[in-house]
């Protein structure tokens, strides 16, 4: 009697066995609430207008020793909106709103939103070049900022400078409009004659982080900023009592929408940082008596690394929620410091792709089920993991991965299905570049992560790597994400990235490490013994770089670009660097002389 395909026998069992965590009920919970908002036309204004008025007294946002409750803030983003109709601005122009995290942060852009102009919400870091393009890539008409030092070339455009309460003295920019000032004048009411905005409008934009290039303003619409909060909210099956810590930058879909999100269309209170510290996130947690807390990136790494004390311990979260807690740290984080849950999730700002780990398997980024396919199509593609090319069939489809094998995530779009659909950026081209077609069948069109992910049997997922991170050497491929995991693990959980650069007529990319030390506390000798013992020859990184100052991102990541542009060369930048010798396997200093020898082809790789 022939035996049965595999498939045939395996995955039902694994069917019956994962159903509770398959993510039907967020599925359809979520299918529930698009069709009510659809069938209300409720858009953010809509929804915040209903939480305001069942929670008007209590706490919306709270930083420090200030807060805001919903009716304060509803009153404030009625004064923004009244000024602004009375300046001229029309639905659809975008302001930039170019400040630090302030509980007013969020009712500036929500006072825009009751007009239909578009806040576009620029990273309070940026200057220059970078601040102007971010400008310019969303047609913005107008800034409203809170910070002194402006550049020239901003002298064309209105400004609307809003100094926040720690600063009202401050001296207005130019001819800027003092608009803390103004809007005091403002009635407090509603605009009687604003046209509500529609599900489809677009809300807000919000920038990439511009680790690897310039930043893209991805446009939020209405129902995405509702389907990422309720996302949060169904899946965490958080209640309107639970308390958010938020310490993330509001200008970042995190912080400004996942976080913020629980107050205005849940009725949460969020507590607010406006910069992140690793020694005061427990405290402020149980100071405020929060019970849910955020994280993104490296945060928890940061966290594990202060030393233990009470504050560990003293705080009511049960639940941390975010996207990047590295495998490796994650039962460690949990046990030391008491969490019951772990909400990890995947997702990019613009994407359609997004998952959930629902149960908190460690390492997972996301759970879902074949079962569910048919409502939530996404699905793993085969790539060249070093150029990130999608690989095709005879017929010039894409092949599809099976369960354990790397490979490349694509949303299908759909743009009938709310959660299928791609609004893309503000520059079309670019929007046009993150659409793959003909996956499945001839014509259809798919948004690429650009991530590599690989898929369990029990249908969880994890995080591999970045499509062009993954590099050639020695005829093998090396995952930057498992050698910085790795390098994070020895040397104590310091800022670590890892890259390939090009050597002149070498084939392949050769490894670099840049490992943020500003202290000097790097042995060398632990470095090179622990790469000998963990990884293969081809995986060690030929060159490292000591970052003497660690240059993140808002959200907690190395600038990757810049390293990128100065490779191996110790010329470039005044950072200590050294080269791994292939006889002593330790780390020599990489001088001009060896450097040159390196590119002379003297010295044997």
């Amino acid at each position: 009697m022939p035996t049965a395909p595999v498939d045939e026998i395996y995955y039902p069992i694994i069917y019956l066995k994962t159903w509770g965590r398959l993510g039907l009920r967020v599925l359809v919970s979520t299918i529930v609430r698009v069709r009510m908002w659809e069938k209300h036309e409720a858009g953010v204004v809509s929804v915040w207008s209903k939480v305001c008025v069942q929670h008007a007294d209590k706490k919306a946002l709270i930083m420090g020793d200030r807060a805001l409750t919903f009716s304060e803030g509803d009153a404030l983003s009625n004064r923004v909106a009244w000024y602004f109709k009375r300046q001229g601005f029309k639905r659809g122009e975008v302001i930039a709103v170019y400040m630090e995290t302030q509980p007013e942060y969020v009712f500036i852009w929500l006072g825009l939103a009751k007009l239909g102009v578009i806040g576009s919400l620029v990273n309070s870091n940026l200057r220059g070049a970078q601040l102007l393009h971010c400008l310019r890539v969303a047609s913005c008409k107008a800034l409203i900022c809170a910070i002194k030092e402006i550049k020239d070339e901003l002298r064309d455009m209105p400004l609307f400078q809003y100094n926040f309460l720690d600063r009202k003295t401050a001296e207005i920019i130019g001819d800027a409009m003092p608009l803390a000032a103004e809007l005091k004048e403002m009635p407090s009411d509603a605009v009687t004659d604003a046209v509500a905005t529609k599900l489809h409008d677009t809300l807000l934009y919000i920038y990439t982080s511009g680790t690897t290039g310039l930043p893209k303003a991805a446009i939020i619409t209405n129902i995405r900023y509702l389907l990422i909060a309720s996302g949060v909210q169904t899946c965490g099956s958080l209640k309107s009592s639970d308390v958010v810590y938020n310490p993330l930058p509001l200008h970042h879909t995190a912080g400004g929408v996942l976080g913020v999100g629980q107050a205005l269309t849940h009725g949460n209170t969020v507590v607010l940082r406006k910069k992140f510290s690793a020694s005061n996130y427990w405290q402020d947690a149980a100071k405020y008596e929060c019970t849910v807390a955020q994280y993104i990136g490296e945060i928890c790494r940061y966290l594990l690394a202060v030393p233990p004390g009470p504050a560990d311990r003293a705080h009511k979260v049960r639940m941390i929620v975010g996207n990047g807690l590295r495998p490796h740290i994650w039962e460690q984080f949990v046990q030391r410091f008491g969490i019951h849950r772990v909400l990890e999730f995947y997702g990019a700002t613009e994407g359609n792709s997004n998952l959930v780990n629902l149960d908190s398997k460690v390492g997972a980024v996301g759970i879902l089920s074949g079962l569910l396919s048919f409502i939530y199509p996404i699905t793993l593609v085969k790539c060249d993991q070093i150029s990130g090319e999608i690989l095709r069939d005879s017929n010039g489809l894409c092949v599809p991965c099976e369960p354990q094998e790397p490979g490349l995530l694509l949303g299908k779009i759909d743009t009938k299905k709310e959660v299928c659909t791609f609004a893309g950026y503000a520059d079309k081209a670019a929007s046009e570049n993150k659409v793959v077609r003909n996956v499945r069948k001839h014509g259809d069109c798919y948004f690429n992560s650009g991530d590599i992910l690989v898929m369990d049997h029990y249908g969880y997922f994890y995080f591999r790597d970045r499509t062009g991170d993954t590099f050639r050497w020695r005829g093998e491929n090396v995952s930057t994400a498992e050698v910085e995991s790795l390098i994070s693990t020895l040397i104590g959980l310091k800022d670590t990235i890892v890259f390939g650069v090009t050597i002149p007529n070498v084939e392949g990319k050769a490894g670099l490490v840049a490992i943020a030390d500003p202290d000097n506390k790097l042995d060398l000798d632990v470095l090179s013994r622990g790469l000998q013992s963990n990884l293969p020859t081809y995986a060690r990184p030929l060159f490292l770089r000591i970052l003497t100052k660690t240059p993140v991102t808002a959200t907690f990541k190395l600038k990757k670009k810049e390293l990128l542009e100065q490779g191996f060369d110790p010329q470039l930048h005044e950072d200590p660097m050294y080269f791994l010798d292939q006889k002593s396997g330790c780390y020599l200093p990489l001088t001009r002389r060896l450097y040159e020898d390196i590119i002379e082809g003297v010295v044997k790789l």
